[in-house]
């Protein structure tokens, strides 16, 4: 098993009266991708900016490759790239002058700084814009640069701050490969992201936090074990045509089963449920189409945890 390369336990941090992180126990694994989950205001942010040595928490401890980033900022950021929800860029220099600049600060020699540059900007789809000012890029653009900017030193331990917003499709496929393959070179990777869809695609693990705390892994278990709806769509066969074949296969009241467009939905208390469903339309000959889960499991646990807040 790989071992921690995050470790936050019992982590808090107020403003004043106003309590963003309360009580944050969580571990990112070395060699995983680990999705750090909650509603705006959870506490997240304020997490990520601990862990990257950027704010000290009032209380617990944390520590990054094993080292504290309150003791020790400098070592931590000497193994950790941070990137922000906002790109903090020099607006007048190029992309390429950016990364060239952020290496020169992390001590890496000109050469090895241009060579790096070079490579991260083809690794990230701006080798076009290398020379262009970083002030007329796009939101999805500043994004991939400040995903470069985050690696320019080779770190062994990532904070990603909303790393897809405003990566349009081909962009975020592309940054789910890199991810994959950051995290099987060793790499922790931490990052948060609302586009819940995107990080069932590409964590190994999740965290939870929901009003600045962690939820805890029993009630984590619970909620992605509730009842969950799932599309069924026949082949050649608009929905509402669909309805009856599919609930006298599966002993439903065809009343009872509501359409969205060309699917019915139909919801099983367990993913054992859903495949004994999908086995028995098989069996009566019907076209299944499509089968699939309505939500992911990250977004139908997170919609649990939020139905279930007092």
């Amino acid at each position: 098993m790989s071992s921690p390369g995050i470790v936050a336990s019992g982590v808090r941090r107020s403003f004043g009266s106003v309590h963003a992180v309360r009580d944050v126990n969580l571990e990112a694994r070395a060699g995983a991708v680990t999705g750090l989950v909650g509603p705006n205001g959870s506490g997240k942010t304020t997490l990520l900016l601990m862990l990257a040595s950027l704010l000290a928490p009032d209380a617990g401890v944390l520590r990054i490759g094993g080292l504290d980033p309150v003791a020790d900022p400098a070592g931590v950021r000497r193994i950790v790239g941070w990137m922000p929800d906002a790109l903090g860029a020099w607006p007048s220099l190029t992309a390429r002058e950016t990364l060239v600049m952020t290496s020169r600060l992390y001590g890496i020699a000109p050469a090895d700084a241009e060579r790096g540059a070079a490579r991260l900007l083809d690794e990230l789809g701006l080798a076009e814009l290398a020379d262009t000012p970083a002030r007329v890029f796009s939101r999805g653009q500043k994004q991939r640069l400040g995903l470069a900017r985050a690696l320019v030193h080779n770190p062994s331990v990532l904070l990603l701050d909303e790393p897809a917003s405003g990566l349009d499709p081909q962009a975020r496929i592309e940054l789910r490969t890199l991810l994959r393959r950051l995290a099987g070179e060793g790499r922790t990777v931490l990052l948060s992201s609302h586009i819940l869809s995107e990080l069932d695609e590409v964590v190994d693990e999740a965290a939870f936090v929901v009003e600045g705390t962690s939820v805890a892994p029993d009630r984590i278990a619970q909620a992605a074990t509730r009842v969950r709806t799932w599309r069924i769509r026949l082949a050649d066969c608009d929905a509402t045509a669909a309805v009856l074949p599919v609930a006298q296969t599966l002993g439903l009241d065809a009343a009872l089963v509501p359409i969205d467009r060309r699917d019915l939905l139909v919801a099983f208390d367990s993913d054992g449920a859903a495949a004994s469903a999908l086995a028995a339309l098989v069996r009566a000959g019907l076209p299944v189409a499509e089968f699939a889960a309505a939500t992911g499991l990250l977004e139908h646990t997170f919609l649990d945890l939020e139905g279930g807040r007092s």
